[in-house]
């Protein structure tokens, strides 16, 4: 038995449809599953049971000897929030939580770690262990998930494989909870069916155009491929990034919709919010070759193919993964 935390979530829910799609189905998944924006992203899995979050310690407790891994990609992925004990609680005490139970019980663990640790790149974009500790993320959601990693790189007990998994911008099915913090690939195609146009952030600093901030866009169907891989072969344990390799435009995104779409670009450029100017990423791009020493070949979407298969197979009908 395999459990997923996060299920109700984004990218789990991807991951446990891929399972799913793999032939796996003896799943437990593990969330708050009260909410009803999130219905659509588990109600037609398959599975074996269903745990509230709160719920995962006693059970694994009770029932940990049955599981063969975990896969925990539940956190609070707000980088809007400010208010440090939501991310103590359940980016930092919770996973230790789970760590502690797969040391205990010797199964491999794989966890969501986040590109935010890599803050404005000053050390670049390697998940070398090396510089873990000299990272200076921008957010607290950031500053969580590097505080993790440093506290799983110093510990003595280890669950029997591990992999914290440092996801660049993640976009793709699933996502129709998240909001604000939704991919812009969703925020463009919800604007340009209300409105005929998209607002992009404008540039706040003089070095980067309007638009042409960069980021590392990874499509969700390769994030939960990596992720199958990882549990499949279990290679070395250690941080490793998740993303294309290549960094890409925010224009070249919402150009990209507009194409799927079928209609005429039509963007315009708006201040950024102030609560988010000083602490954004205007670069990303993440180094796989580590991904790639273990043995991950496999070829990644581009841009312009992710974004056309997000739209035209799940946006435009409002399917799930």
């Amino acid at each position: 038995m395999i459990i997923v935390t996060g299920a109700a979530g984004f990218i789990a829910s991807a991951v446990v449809g891929g399972l799913n799609a793999s032939g796996c189905s003896d799943l437990v998944l593990v969330d708050d599953f009260d909410r009803p924006n999130k219905i659509g992203n588990w109600q037609h899995k398959n599975y074996q049971q269903l745990v509230d979050r709160k719920l995962l310690d006693q059970w694994l407790l009770t029932n940990g000897k049955e599981v063969e891994a975990i896969i925990h990609l539940g956190a609070r992925s707000d980088t809007t929030e400010f208010r440090w004990e939501v991310f103590q609680e359940l980016n930092l005490d919770y996973t230790k939580m789970v760590w502690n139970h797969c040391s205990r019980l010797h199964i491999p663990m794989i966890y969501a770690s986040s590109a935010a640790t890599y803050g404005g790149g000053e050390l670049g974009y390697s998940d070398s262990h090396d510089i873990v500790t000299q990272l200076q993320p921008l957010n607290p959601y950031g500053c969580s998930k590097n505080e993790f990693d440093k506290w799983a790189l110093a510990q003595s007990q280890k669950p029997s494989f591990w992999a914290g998994l440092k996801f660049f911008n993640v976009y793709g099915p699933n996502e129709y909870h998240k909001g604000r913090m939704a991919s812009v690939v969703l925020h463009t195609f919800d604007q340009v069916k209300a409105t005929g146009k998209m607002d992009l952030f404008r540039s706040h600093r003089p070095d980067y155009e309007d638009g042409m901030q960069l980021r590392d866009f990874v499509y969700v169907k390769d994030v939960v491929k990596v992720i199958l891989f990882l549990l499949q072969q279990q290679p070395e344990s250690g941080l490793y990034n998740v993303g294309t390799g290549e960094a890409r435009p925010f224009l070249e995104l919402a150009q990209s919709t507009f194409d799927a779409l079928e209609l005429p670009h039509n963007i315009h450029f708006i201040d950024m919010p102030v609560d988010i100017r000083d602490k954004y990423q205007y670069f990303t791009e993440a180094d796989i070759s580590k991904l790639r020493r273990v043995g991950y070949t496999e070829p990644f979407y581009s841009l312009r193919d992710g974004v056309k298969d997000y739209v035209t197979n799940y946006l435009v009908d409002h399917q799930y993964m």
